[in-house]
C-alpha cells in the first residue's frame, strides 16, 4: 500500500484565470496533487517568499522538493501521456527550460494576455481531453465501414475472382507462386493460399459480415479488430486489380490502428490523427507536383463532375454552376488541402476547425460523387479531431452511461511500446512518403523499409485527383450472333444508355463498372482483365453476365463480342428538359476489335 503524502500546489486563489487551470489539473491528476491557494497557506511554508507566491505557482513534492514556474507545471504532467514529453524536454532540450520560463513569467505578468489565448486556443470551462466517447463510437462506425465493404464485395465475389470469374483468384495465386517461391507467402498474405474454390472466397465475405455486426454490438471486441483487418487484408491481395483503390488501403490502415484503440492508449488517437494529416495533406500535394495545369488555373471543378467515374443525381447540376463558383471551389479545396492540415496539430479550437472543413469537403465530395465507402470512411476518422466534450452533448444519456461504465484496461509495458512503435514506423513512413511525393525522390533505405511493411497495408500513401481527366471515354460492350447486328450490353451503375441518368451508388462499390473507367484511360493491351471480360462474355459466365443490368444474350453466348469507345458529356440544360437525357454521346472508335470464342479461348487467364 502507498502511503506516499501527495504533492502539493500553492497558487494566486485571486486569479480568475489561474483558478481556470487549477480547474484543469484537478481532472487531470486526480488524488496525487493537493491544490490550494497561497493565501490559505502561506502560514505552512515560511520559507518562500509571499511575493514569489503571487508571481509564480509553486509545487512541493511529498519529500519536499520544490519547483516553481514552468518547471512547476511540466512536473504536474509528468505521468500523463502525452504532456508527459514536455517534462523530458524541459530537462534535456537545449534552450527549452529557458524559453518555458521566459514565457511563463511573460504570461504571469500579463494574465489578462493568458486569459485571452487559454479561451481562444481551448474555449471556456476547457476540460482534458478524454476519448472514451470518440473511440466508443468510432469502432461501432469502423464496423459499419467492414460490413458496407464486405457485403459490396459479398454480392460480386464470384464474378471478380471466382472460378469462373473475371481475374480467378486461383490462377494468380499460381503465378504469384511460380514467380515468388515461398517468398509468395509473406510478399502476399491472404488466407487465400489456404483455399480458393468459390465456397471460400464466399465463407470470408460472411465472416467479414458476421465479424462486423460483432464488431458494431461491441461483442469480442478484439477478436473481431484482428480478425477484420486479416479477412479485409485476404481479400485485397486476393482481389487484385479490382481491389487495388486507395480507400481499400485507407480501411487496412485505419483496422490496424483500431486493433490498438481498446488499449486506450492517446498515441493511437494521435496517431489517427497523422492519419488524417498525411491523406489530407498528400491530396492537395499530389495536384501541385502533378503538373495538371487545371489545378493551377483552378478550373479542375469544370471537369470533375463530368469525367468522375460515377456521378451522382446532384453531379450534373454542379457542373452546370458558374464558372466563377467552380474555380472558387478547386481554390477553397487547394486550401483545405495544403494549409488547414497544419490545424490538426495545434490546440483544440483551431484543431476543431480544420476538423469542419474536412467535413463540409467530405460531406461535398460524398453528395457529388459515388466513391462508396471512402468519404464516409474519411469523416469517421476526422472524429478523432474532437474530444468527447465535443459530442457528449450529441450523444443519447443511455449510451453515455453504458460507455461511462466500460473500462479500458490499464495501458501496461507492452501495449505502450507497441503503440510507440507503432509511432515512430508511422511517423517515419509517412514523412518520408510526403518527402518523396514533394521531391518525387524515394531514397533506398525507405524503399528497403516499404518492402517489408507494404503487403500489409499499415503504412500508405494518399493523393485522389492528382490529375483531373477533361474528356470522359466510355468503354461499350456489344455482342452480335451474326457479326452483323451488334447489341449493347448495359452496365448497371456506368454511364450507357443514354436514357439513364446517374444515380445514387455508394457505399457500394461496382467493381467492374469502376475499372471500366480506367480501362477507358489506357490502351487495350494494357487492362488483360477486360480481355477476360470479353471471353466470359463469350462463355457465358453466369457469374459474370449477372453483374449488367441488361443481357443481350439471356440465353445463348453471343458469337462475336466487340468493345467501342464513345465521349461522353453532360446534356445542357435545355437537351435535358427536351429529351430527360442527362447524357450525350459521341463514337470516337473501335476499343477492342470483334473476337469470337473459337479464336480466343486459349488466351484466357
Amino acid at each position: 500500500m502507498n502511503n506516499q503524502k501527495p504533492a502539493m500546489l500553492l497558487y494566486d486563489g485571486k486569479c480568475d484565470i489561474c483558478r481556470e487551470w487549477v480547474d484543469y489539473w484537478q481532472q487531470l491528476t486526480g488524488d496525487k496533487v493537493n491544490y490550494r491557494p497561497y493565501q490559505e497557506a502561506t502560514g505552512d511554508y515560511p520559507d518562500i517568499a509571499v511575493e514569489d507566491l503571487d508571481a509564480a505557482i509553486h509545487l512541493i513534492e511529498s519529500d519536499g522538493t520544490i519547483y516553481k514556474g514552468a518547471r512547476a507545471t511540466y512536473s504536474l504532467y509528468r505521468d500523463i501521456h502525452p504532456q508527459s514529453i514536455l517534462l523530458l524536454f524541459y530537462r534535456f532540450l537545449p534552450g527549452f527550460a529557458f524559453f518555458s520560463e521566459l514565457f511563463y513569467q511573460f504570461f504571469s505578468t500579463h494574465r489578462g494576455v493568458l486569459a485571452f489565448f487559454t479561451h481562444l486556443f481551448w474555449g471556456r470551462n476547457f476540460e482534458p481531453p478524454r476519448y472514451q466517447i470518440i473511440t466508443w463510437l468510432f469502432l461501432r462506425l469502423l464496423g459499419l465501414t467492414y460490413l458496407v465493404a464486405f457485403i459490396s464485395f459479398a454480392v460480386q465475389a464470384s464474378a471478380l475472382i471466382g472460378g469462373d470469374g473475371v481475374l480467378p483468384v486461383e490462377y494468380y495465386l499460381n503465378a504469384v507462386k511460380e514467380q515468388l517461391g515461398t517468398d509468395a507467402y509473406a510478399r502476399l498474405p491472404t488466407l487465400f493460399w489456404f483455399s480458393h474454390v468459390d465456397g471460400f472466397i464466399k465463407f470470408v465475405c460472411i465472416a467479414g459480415i458476421v465479424l462486423s455486426l460483432s464488431l458494431i454490438t461491441g461483442f469480442l471486441l478484439r477478436t473481431c479488430l484482428v480478425m477484420l483487418y486479416v479477412l479485409y487484408l485476404s481479400l485485397v491481395h486476393g482481389g487484385q486489380v479490382f481491389m487495388s483503390f486507395q480507400w481499400d488501403f485507407l480501411l487496412l490502415e485505419c483496422g490496424f490502428l483500431a486493433i490498438f484503440l481498446p488499449w486506450g492508449s492517446t498515441i493511437i488517437v494521435w496517431l489517427y490523427r497523422w492519419l488524417v494529416f498525411r491523406f489530407m495533406f498528400l491530396g492537395g500535394v499530389v495536384k501541385i507536383v502533378s503538373g495538371d495545369k487545371s489545378w493551377d488555373s483552378l478550373t479542375a471543378l469544370s471537369y470533375h463532375f463530368e469525367t468522375q467515374p460515377l456521378a451522382t443525381p446532384l453531379s450534373w447540376y454542379v457542373h452546370h454552376l458558374p464558372e466563377s463558383v467552380l474555380m472558387a471551389g478547386t481554390g477553397m479545396t487547394l486550401i483545405i488541402e495544403l494549409l488547414v492540415p497544419f490545424l490538426i496539430f495545434t490546440p483544440r479550437r483551431f484543431r476543431h476547425i480544420a476538423a469542419w472543413c474536412f467535413l463540409i469537403i467530405e460531406t461535398c465530395i460524398l453528395l457529388t460523387g459515388n466513391y462508396n465507402f471512402f468519404n464516409l470512411l474519411t469523416i469517421f476518422m476526422i472524429l478523432f479531431l474532437f474530444d468527447d466534450a465535443a459530442i457528449k452533448h450529441l450523444m443519447p444519456y443511455r449510451i453515455l452511461a453504458m460507455i461511462s461504465d466500460r473500462k479500458y484496461p490499464t495501458v501496461g509495458m507492452v501495449a505502450s511500446s507497441c503503440a510507440l512503435l507503432m509511432a515512430i514506423t508511422s511517423i517515419y513512413m509517412g514523412s518520408t512518403q510526403i518527402k518523396w511525393v514533394m521531391s518525387r525522390h524515394k531514397d533506398s533505405q525507405f524503399s528497403a523499409v516499404y518492402r517489408v511493411l507494404d503487403p500489409f497495408g499499415i503504412v500508405n500513401s494518399y493523393g485522389p485527383f492528382a490529375v483531373m481527366t477533361r474528356v470522359r471515354n466510355e468503354i461499350v460492350i456489344e455482342g452480335s450472333a451474326d457479326e452483323s447486328t451488334w447489341q449493347e450490353y448495359q452496365f448497371k451503375y456506368k454511364p450507357g444508355n443514354l436514357e439513364k441518368c446517374p444515380t445514387w451508388v455508394a457505399p457500394h462499390q461496382p467493381r467492374i463498372d469502376w475499372q471500366m473507367w480506367f480501362a477507358a484511360l489506357n490502351k487495350p493491351e494494357h487492362e488483360r482483365w477486360l480481355f477476360n471480360l470479353l471471353i466470359r462474355l463469350l462463355q457465358h459466365s453466369e457469374p459474370v453476365t449477372a453483374i449488367f443490368k441488361y443481357n443481350p444474350f439471356p440465353d445463348d453466348p453471343p458469337a462475336s463480342v466487340r468493345a467501342r469507345f464513345y465521349e461522353y458529356t453532360f446534356t445542357s440544360a435545355e437537351e435535358r428538359k427536351k429529351t430527360g437525357q442527362c447524357w450525350n454521346r459521341s463514337l470516337v472508335g473501335e476499343y477492342y476489335p470483334p473476337i469470337s470464342i473459337k479464336k480466343s479461348f486459349e488466351s484466357i487467364n
